[in-house]
């Protein structure tokens, strides 16, 4: 109940006093999860799903809060946006664990504090930082299934009273489970810091991720012969594409200022830099041009300057007022090369166009007795394209008990249309089709309403939690074709849900942790044509179960098992109600054993997907040398091991 989080109001509050439904994962819980990456790390707790490609090297991971699209969960990393501006979700694939001190998770509205695309909840990874009186140094390798490997270092300390940083460096390499699976990754970071005795302190911290990976798109059905064209080989049993590939590199900077000037006010103060760059090149069978192998090569750019300060006003004991600003400018590139049958340059098509956004947001916290606490905040949002947009949010907190919490809060979100659905460039596919932005969209706007319960017994060693959650999208923005299959995004359909989220935590009892977690989401779309469908990959339900035993000799096991129920992948028809095909319910096992060999060294070994599950998790039409379309699936990452060594000083 005393835990204190920061995302949720954008200052230190204890978690009994957050009208938020919330989630925090540690250092120590990192260091004991068998996750490869922060989606198996949180995938699976309370209304997050965890939703990935899986079983390449560069598959693109989303986290989905409560049933909502990717593009409704804002990923942050200490405080900055990391969601692609171009397409609005963020890929928490490429981003590294290796420098993690504590994740936040806040789940409900965050539109007021957080802006555009917040609508499920935010995600704010906060990294590492120097520790006074304390040399942290730490230098570990691994290696597993698939040729995969990873080697990372990190260091920091405090160099005198007042300056100190914590820089980080990761390798990361694998084959994949199939041909063109493949992945190279390199991630550093670093954060310095400057503080003075007088509760004032400056932070920069910096990084940069570097990804190049193989595109092998679906599984192709069983039986599926190996294909050549020229003696170039393109697609085989195992994967429906050879020669695609894709290079991302994003690199984020964020200069901080913090500030207590008087007792009863804080000042905070933000200027980030955010430049991302994605390079693909897609190759594909042309049956009409037998001999050839035509394709596209993209490059997206997209760089966004953003500055925020809020003042934290807090003259009496029972009341806090935050008011703030945030302004953000994006420019957006975009260049697309139509590639002959040989690979050359045929055509160029470039776009390039930019936006900005200005947020003034204000949010009162009040508490007029001991168990009862209220929470009003409003937000105005100005946008370039689409006008303007005002935002209320109320929350409510009740105390009956020192280890009870009731929790009321509701507000309206919105998520802004992307460059890429106003500015993409006219195209013209031949025959009428083709693709062009559209400047006239409206945002996506709704509410999201939840109540819950928090209970802790015995000193907090039993932890329960039961919240129902709420929530619709109005204007969702889709891209559509006409009749003669020319693509342009509308504000066309309706989603909405409701759930419910029960957790239960135990321990340590007897060196022993166990937490539960479930989630029961009904999901459904509106499409134009009327139809009102369970939400596409949105599953029913989903389990987590972990359970973490520590031993005398230095051995800790952690063990992990997730459920997730079947989930419609495709609709023929926007007024089909019925799936054309559906995706199997799953789970899996993972465990991780770590062993403490003396006061530096420390062995790990994990095995995901224990009992290699065999699950699906996306589909996509493959097409043959024929010309014959049929769905195939991504499959879901099959048994892996991994083990490594660590030493830290």
């Amino acid at each position: 109940m005393d835990e204190v989080i920061v995302s949720a109001t954008k200052t230190e509050e204890s978690r009994k006093d957050i009208s938020n439904s919330t989630l925090v994962i540690d250092d120590l819980d990192l260091e004991d999860s068998p996750a490869q990456g922060i989606g198996d790390l949180i995938g699976g707790e309370l209304g997050i799903d965890w939703r990935t490609r899986g079983d390449f090297g560069g598959a693109g991971q989303e986290l989905h809060i409560r049933g909502m699209g990717g593009d409704g969960t804002q990923v942050l990393i200490n405080g900055l946006t990391v969601n692609s501006p171009s397409l609005g979700t963020s890929n928490i694939g490429k981003l590294s664990i290796t420098n993690i001190e504590r994740i936040e998770v806040v789940k409900g509205s965050g539109s007021v504090l957080y802006g555009s695309g917040a609508m499920g909840g935010i995600v704010n990874i906060i990294t590492k930082s120097p520790k006074e009186g304390q040399t942290d140094l730490a230098v570990s390798a691994g290696y597993g299934t698939e040729d995969t490997y990873q080697v990372s270092a990190e260091n920091g300390l405090f160099l005198n009273d007042h300056f100190g940083y914590y820089i980080t460096a990761d390798l990361f390499g694998t084959d994949g489970f199939r041909d063109n699976a493949d992945a190279e990754q390199k991630n550093g970071s670093f954060k310095c810091i400057y503080k003075n005795e007088n509760d004032f302190q400056i932070s920069l911290y910096g990084d940069i991720v570097d990804k190049e990976n193989g595109n092998p798109g679906p599984v192709p059905p069983d039986g599926t012969p190996s294909f050549s064209v020229n003696g170039i080989p393109f697609y085989n049993s195992e994967s429906a594409n050879l020669l695609s590939r894709a290079e991302e590199q994003d690199t984020h900077l964020i200069f901080k200022i913090e500030a207590d000037p008087l007792e009863w006010i804080g000042i905070n103060l933000q200027a980030d830099f955010t430049d991302m760059e994605s390079d693909n090149i897609s190759r594909y069978y042309d049956s009409f041009s037998p001999g050839n192998l035509p394709g596209s090569h993209s490059i997206v750019t997209n760089e966004v300057i953003g500055m925020e300060g809020n003042l934290d006003i807090h003259p009496l004991d029972n009341g806090t007022l935050l008011v703030g600003f945030q302004y953000k400018e994006y420019d957006w590139e975009s260049q697309s090369e139509t590639l002959d049958g040989y690979g050359n340059v045929a055509s160029t098509l470039t776009g390039k166009n930019s936006l900005h956004s200005t947020g003034l947001y204000a949010e009162l916290h009040y508490r007029p007795i001991k168990y009862l606490k209220g929470t009003l905040g409003i937000r105005q949002e100005d946008h370039s394209v689409f006008g303007s947009e005002t935002l209320p949010r109320f929350g409510l907190v009740l105390n009956p008990t020192d280890s009870t919490v009731i929790k009321f809060n509701t507000g309206k979100h919105f998520k802004a249309p992307t460059p890429n659905d106003l500015f993409w460039p006219y195209e013209d596919w031949g025959w009428g089709s083709g693709t062009q932005g559209n400047s006239g969209l409206k945002p996506e706007t709704g509410m999201h309403s939840d109540i819950g319960i928090e209970q802790s017994l015995l000193d907090n060693k039993i932890f329960a939690s039961l919240t129902y959650f709420k929530w619709d999208i109005d204007d969702k923005i889709e891209w559509v074709p006409d009749a003669s299959y020319f693509y342009t995004p509308e504000n066309l359909s309706k989603y909405e849900a409701s759930g419910i989220e029960a957790g239960l935590k135990f321990g340590p009892f007897y060196n022993t942790d166990l937490s539960l977690s479930y989630t029961k989401t009904d999901a459904t779309e509106e499409k134009e044509g009327g139809a009102k469908r369970q939400a596409r990959y949105t599953p029913d339900d989903f389990f987590k179960a972990a359970v973490t035993r520590w031993f005398d000799c230095g051995l800790d096991i952690t063990a992990v098992y997730r459920y997730t129920s079947k989930r419609p992948a495709i609709y023929t028809l926007d007024t089909d109600s019925t799936p054309a095909q559906t995706l199997s319910s799953y789970y899996t096992i993972d465990i991780k054993a770590n062993q403490r060999l003396s006061d530096n060294w420390t062995f790990s070994c994990q095995v995901n997907n224990l009992l290699d599950e065999n699950y699906d998790t996306y589909v996509q039409t493959f097409y043959d040398s024929s010309g014959v379309g049929t769905l195939s699936p991504y499959r879901g990452a099959g048994r892996s091991f991994f083990a490594s060594m660590k030493y830290s000083f």
